[in-house]
């Protein structure tokens, strides 16, 4: 029989707590006090803007307690030696833009600690709002710890941040480019895009540039095709009977430069972020010796895979990335299913190999905004809405759950359970923070990730139905009899 929950009144009126339940009972009385206490002191406050910045200080420290300092560098070093004049040592300031980045800057250079907060914590009383009082709520609210820190890489990462951000966004220009050059030659009735599965591949630039050369004849230009490609010579000849527009030819010759352009930009970075990645320290593993991918322990299916994924056109580095990411973070993260090179790339250009600044897989998760956002009252939920979020490392760990979709594992069989119960993007994004989880282990914790393939999943899943159906039959006064 199904135990009792207790009630509201039944629970307070117990006096069966142990010494731990009632220090717990204690703490939870303590955190609801409704006194404040101060936590920073010697807090200021400032509110960032574009052309100036508003710098408050508590009232006894200055005559004038808030002042307006400008975007100048000259200007921020003076802010910083009127707040250590004010006996101030932690500056609270808004995430806004990209602005508080050099007053974030000067205030470290000058041996402040600089707190970073999200703008979502620090909403102004009721009433009318101005940078005055917004720089004294900012200061009073820090006074009394009520601010979360945000999270901020190390400059050594951010470095590596700022050269793969710029990758992408190059990369990003570059696909728009090949989808450019698609148009301009559809526009011409060149359906080339019909007969290749990629333009921008071998045989698409080589047929691309020949026109552009002035080659008219669609079978010359068949010949161009490399023996890979499935498609006949015929075919591709077939694709090529358009009409030859002298406007259009000139749009097509200014995007392909355009496209050069771009991946020549590529080389350049690349090689960059070899140089900044080579001169970084080496990781010691946690919990014993670099774990990588053992190709000997691989299937013959899992092999080919392998050699396909690394012989597919990813756009990935032209240098081994992955021996880096290996050496650099310790443990090789593409021993878990679904997480490739680019992932793993970019989990560290954004935060780096050290996850201690999240005590807790749950903390981890939250900060990737992948776990559920919800509003409880009297015990009950009552909204449950996800928050907008724009986290990189989340979307990669998205895009790497979406291709366990046919995956012969353990973590392909869990997605597909997790897509199969949840409706739209849900079991994408509970996948998602499977796969976290996981990173967060290995980069915390150490142990390899041992994948034990679908067929155990699926019999862990109905060893645990048969449970829930014993379950059910007991409390009926039922049993389960197996048939033969």
């Amino acid at each position: 029989m199904a135990k009792r929950k207790k009630s509201t009144f039944d629970r307070l009126q117990s006096k069966c707590l142990n010494r731990q339940q009632r220090r717990e009972l204690q703490r939870q009385f303590d955190a609801q006090s409704p006194e404040l206490v101060i936590v920073h002191p010697n807090a200021g406050g400032i509110d960032i803007g574009s052309e100036s910045h508003f710098v408050s200080v508590p009232p006894d420290r200055d005559q004038e307690p808030v002042r307006e300092f400008g975007s100048w560098t000259a200007d921020l070093h003076r802010m910083a030696r009127w707040l250590k004049s004010c006996g101030v040592n932690t500056v609270v300031m808004q995430s806004t833009g990209v602005y508080w980045i050099p007053v974030h800057d000067v205030l470290e250079q000058e041996g402040l600690e600089a707190y970073l907060v999200n703008a979502r914590g620090t909403k102004n009383l009721p009433g009318r709002k101005s940078d005055v009082q917004e720089c004294q709520w900012l200061r009073k609210l820090h006074t009394y710890g009520l601010l979360r820190k945000s999270f901020r890489p190390p400059a050594e990462i951010r470095a590596v941040r700022t050269i793969w951000r710029l990758r992408d966004r190059v990369l990003k220009d570059a696909a728009r480019a090949v989808q450019h050059i698609q148009k301009a030659l559809t526009t011409m009735n060149i359906q080339l895009a019909n007969a290749i599965s990629d333009v921008s591949g071998v045989t698409g630039m080589n047929i691309v540039r020949a026109i552009l050369q002035g080659q008219r004849d669609p079978h010359e230009l068949a010949q161009l095709r490399d023996p890979r490609i499935k498609a006949s010579e015929e075919e591709i000849a077939h694709s090529l009977e358009g009409n030859w527009q002298p406007d259009v030819l000139f749009e097509l010759q200014q995007v392909v430069d355009t496209y050069d352009f771009h991946r020549q930009q590529l080389a350049t970075i690349d090689t960059q972020l070899e140089k900044y990645m080579t001169g970084l320290p080496t990781r010691e593993p946690v919990g014993g010796p670099p774990v990588g991918v053992d190709v000997s322990k691989l299937s013959v299916k899992q092999r080919k895979k392998l050699k396909a994924s690394r012989k597919s056109k990813d756009n990935r580095p032209a240098f081994d990335l992955g021996a880096q990411l290996a050496r650099l973070m310790g443990v090789d993260l593409r021993i878990i299913d679904g997480i490739d090179v680019m992932t793993v790339q970019t989990i560290y250009s954004e935060v780096g190999p050290d996850l201690s600044a999240w005590a807790t897989e749950g903390a981890w998760t939250s900060w990737l905004e992948l776990v559920p956002r919800k509003d409880v009252s009297s015990g009950k939920v009552i909204k449950q809405k996800k928050r907008p979020s724009n986290n990189r490392v989340a979307t990669a760990l998205r895009n790497a759950a979406e291709t366990l979709v046919r995956s012969d594992s353990y973590l392909g069989a869990r997605y597909r359970h997790f897509t199969a119960r949840l409706e739209g993007l849900k079991g994408v994004k509970a996948m998602a923070r499977y796969l976290a989880c996981l990173v967060y282990r290995l980069l915390t914790k150490g142990p390899a990730w041992v994948d034990r393939g679908a067929a155990y999943y699926e019999n862990k899943r109905r060893e645990r139905e048969l449970v829930s159906l014993h379950r059910k039959a007991a409390a009926m006064g039922m049993q389960l009899v197996p048939t033969a």
